[in-house]
């Protein structure tokens, strides 16, 4: 997300950032490269204008002007006013009310909406350990409703039965009793979607929201239609008092016009980003993590969060004294290195988090793609437990049998066990304390292609 824009900003401030004086002249040339960016990234026009004249009037005052480092006081006003723009902090849902709350999930169709529902319960039930119940009030697509039971169960929460041949309303209350009989926490009711507004579709919504009083009503959409993702999150505001929106698809995004235009022209806050297919991929918008991220500062709370939920502690602990004890790092420990990986969404997303990424060449992002660790993961599968723990004895015939069982050439085997060679050497000097001397010569370079 942001990929575009992250570049084309980092490109016009690093001209700016070492400069020892600032003048009204270079930060006149430096904001119209600031507002090209804003707008090629289809962030809505009075979004652009409001975020170009408060940084002007903050970067030709003594906050500025008078600082020993003026570039980089520059920087951290564009950072404050990105952080401003998106909502300053993050806005978590309100669930403090005798249960069970009730949420209500709004938005056009194909917005990504129901999958929304499955994420949302997954994270309620893994970050904030409450008890769900979803149903669906999708009449008009029984697909809608097969898709959520489907998802419910994925994501490990109670199911309401609905059919076709019902009202929404009627659903939806239905599911509310249930849901207090059963003492759930939380109740998420999933609503139909339309190609574009209607008035038919607002007056359903708006007697369905009338019949069930939920404390939180959120609107799905997808990031990649720009601003008019924010024109459509106004038009059912108008409609609906809206509390907060899930922004989807943010992953498929590299503009990132929606996240910076949404709470200015709402004044609704962004709750949440759906950062992938999966029902992991949802993530609370944090709009000061998101700013660092545009400017390539990274978020490594983000990535320490991620890492508290998705990483297996008991295996990461005993890989860990593995290596403190001199043991072999083999083909199995590989394996779960990869698994943990892209648990936590692959070395893209991670990638994406880390400072200083803005930095590395396109040529070496370019290199990274995480097909490749997939087709990594199938050779190691396709081996036996014995080849997985002694990688030596893989020769000639084991390896065109491995080629065979991936799907994938006898080079590709041969290239896994020559960069699963390289990492085994890494692991080895880190049990002998070699880990500063190894970082001391990378010198804070990063090698022309990563070693897996």
């Amino acid at each position: 997300m942001f990929d575009s824009l992250s570049e084309r900003l980092n490109r016009t401030l690093k001209n700016i950032r070492g400069q020892g004086r600032i003048t009204e002249s270079n930060v006149k040339d430096t904001l119209r490269e600031v507002r090209m960016a804003l707008l090629e990234a289809d962030v809505a026009l009075p979004v652009v204008r409001v975020f170009v004249d408060q940084v002007r009037e903050r970067a030709l005052g003594k906050e500025v002007l008078q600082s020993l480092s003026p570039g980089q006081a520059l920087i951290k006003i564009v950072r404050e006013e990105l952080e401003k723009v998106m909502g300053e902090a993050n806005e978590e849902l309100d669930l403090s009310t005798r249960p069970p709350a009730v949420i209500l999930m709004a938005g056009l169709q194909g917005s990504g909406k129901t999958t929304s529902v499955a994420k949302l319960s997954r994270w309620l039930r893994e970050r904030k350990k409450k008890s769900v119940l979803v149903a669906s009030a999708d009449v008009y697509r029984p697909a809608a409703i097969d898709q959520l039971e489907t998802l419910a169960r994925e994501v490990e929460v109670d199911f309401f039965p609905s059919n076709p041949s019902q009202d929404p309303v009627d659903i939806a209350t239905a599911a509310i009793e249930q849901a207090r009989k059963q003492m759930k926490d939380v109740v998420i009711i999933d609503t139909a979607g339309r190609l574009h507004v209607d008035e038919e579709m607002m007056g359903e919504i708006k007697r369905l929201h009338a019949a069930i009083d939920p404390v939180e009503t959120l609107f799905v959409v997808d990031s990649m239609t720009g601003q008019d993702a924010a024109n459509t999150a106004r038009a059912f505001d108008e409609a609906l008092p809206l509390t907060g929106v899930i922004l989807t698809k943010t992953d498929g995004d590299a503009r990132g016009g929606a996240a910076l235009s949404i709470r200015h022209i709402t004044g609704k806050p962004i709750k949440f980003l759906g950062v992938g297919e999966k029902t992991t991929a949802l993530e609370a918008f944090h709009p000061d993590r998101l700013a660092s991220r545009i400017l390539g500062m990274g978020d490594m709370l983000s990535l320490i969060e991620e890492a508290e939920q998705k990483v297996d502690r008991k295996e990461a602990e005993k890989l860990a004294k593995k290596v403190a004890k001199g043991k072999g790092f083999n083909l199995e420990d590989f394996r779960s290195q990869l698994q943990q990986m892209q648990s936590m969404g692959g070395i893209g997303a991670l990638m994406d988090k880390m400072p200083g990424m803005a930095n590395v060449p396109e040529a070496v992002k370019n290199n990274i793609d995480d097909k490749q660790f997939k087709r990594l993961e199938a050779i190691i599968n396709s081996m036996t437990p014995h080849e997985r723990r002694f990688p030596q004895v893989i020769k000639g015939s084991r390896k065109r049998r491995i080629a065979q069982g991936s799907g994938t050439q006898v080079q590709d085997v041969n290239r896994l066990l020559k960069q699963f060679t390289q990492m085994q050497k890494m692991m080895k000097k880190m049990s002998k304390g070699g880990m500063s001397k190894m970082l001391r010569g990378l010198k804070g370079r990063m090698p022309p292609r990563m070693p897996f």
